[in-house]
């Protein structure tokens, strides 16, 4: 494979977070389309380092072997064992496929994986002079493959990420129902926060929200922490993930002062987001205390709260759950200079909150609908005009 190879890419997402991964995209200088679930862009091994690295909302970075319709399964069969396997695939590769289909004739998944598995097993075969008596090894790097079918039409793809890219290798703990390194992140970004304003979690748990503020805050690339699994491919150049990395350690700003504060009722959860932030090393960026949301006070003006508060999902919650969100109406009431941006399943939130959201943005916590209810504050007067 050579190094300005262009290859046919995605990086996929949470239903709703697509459109922001678009723009990460952009903001990287890498044209793109969104489409549901996804974003489309093409570019070089260069392209899939900087978009590991640095995607903060994305799930995974794939690179698309091919794409057909398929009816039967020996169209499934002929268009897959037809792919520049060898392109991809050493002789050792150990590729498990995975499968999903959807409103497609070939609605059986686990065949549809089998029959794609059997398709390159056979073109290697092949290409390798092997004989079929022999199963191969598979001994060697992982190449994850996916078979998807929507409406008869067939993505073949191989994942560059490994786990997932919410995976960034700073949680060392998790408490309660965590929320997922992309989904804070995103709901960072769906804030008008900036890195020279106030920041609060009111109830940060394992201080997921305050820690990936904190990485937006000084430009840091949330993947630098971690390998990814196109790493250990004979073919990807090593030197690229290097040249890309001390691209990220140029970029980052670690001398911007951040106010960011994170508060929870329980102190072992405070513990948990304290060690978090240390093992990241933004210990120093990050202030955790412990506190109940009823007793929040400040003097600050026009900062910024993003809060993913329990949903009360569980028999018995609901009732605990909605004082908090009464609490969370009178405490927030007299911020009229701060945005409060509130994540929950509960549909009734308004009610118990006590006012109506500015806006509401349906986003997907893993499988569960649920509302970011947003209220702006109002804005700092502008700086005057000099003559």
């Amino acid at each position: 494979m050579k190094e300005n190879q262009v290859f046919n890419l995605v990086a996929t997402a949470a239903s709703g977070l697509e459109a922001l991964v678009g723009k990460e995209l952009r903001d990287l200088g890498i044209e793109c389309e969104v489409e549901n679930g996804r974003a489309r862009f093409k570019g070089t091994m260069e392209t899939i380092a900087t978009a590991n690295l640095w995607l903060r909302t994305a799930d995974r970075v794939k690179i698309v072997v091919g794409e057909f319709d398929a009816y039967t399964f020996d169209e499934l069969f002929e268009n897959v064992k037809a792919l520049p396997w060898e392109d991809y695939l050493p002789l050792d590769a150990e590729f498990p496929v995975a499968g999903k289909s959807i409103k497609s004739k070939l609605f059986s998944t686990p065949d549809c994986q089998a029959i794609t598995k059997k398709a390159i097993v056979n073109r290697l075969r092949d290409y390798y002079h092997r004989p079929a008596t022999v199963p191969l090894a598979e001994t060697g790097a992982l190449f994850q493959l996916e078979v998807a079918l929507l409406k008869d039409h067939v993505m073949v793809t191989l994942d560059t990420t490994g786990p997932s890219l919410f995976k960034r290798g700073y949680r060392l703990e998790k408490g309660g129902a965590p929320l997922k390194e992309n989904m804070a992140a995103a709901l960072v970004m769906l804030t008008n926060w900036r890195k020279d304003r106030p920041f609060y979690d009111p109830v940060c748990g394992s201080g997921t929200l305050c820690i990936e503020a904190a990485l937006i805050g000084h430009n840091i690339a949330p993947g630098f922490n971690r390998e990814f699994a196109c790493e250990k491919w004979d073919w990807f150049k090593p030197e690229i993930f290097d040249k890309v990395r001390a691209i990220a350690d140029d970029a980052a700003d670690y001398d911007v002062e951040l106010d960011i504060t994170g508060s929870d009722i329980n102190g072992k959860l405070i513990e948990i987001a304290r060690a978090n932030a240390e093992e990241i090393g933004l210990g120093d960026s990050i202030t955790f205390k412990q506190q109940a949301v009823k007793d929040f006070k400040t003097t600050k003006e026009y900062g910024v709260i993003v809060a993913n508060p329990p949903y009360g999902e569980r028999l018995g919650e609901e009732e605990t759950v909605r004082q908090l969100y009464r609490e969370m109406g009178q405490v927030f009431k007299p911020l009229k200079t701060w945005s409060k941006y509130i994540l929950t399943s509960d549909l009734m939130f308004e009610d118990f909150y006590g006012e109506k959201a500015t806006k509401k943005r349906k986003l997907y916590n893993g499988a569960l609908r649920t509302d970011l209810f947003q209220y702006w504050g109002t804005r700092p007067p502008r700086a005057p005009r000099e003559d």
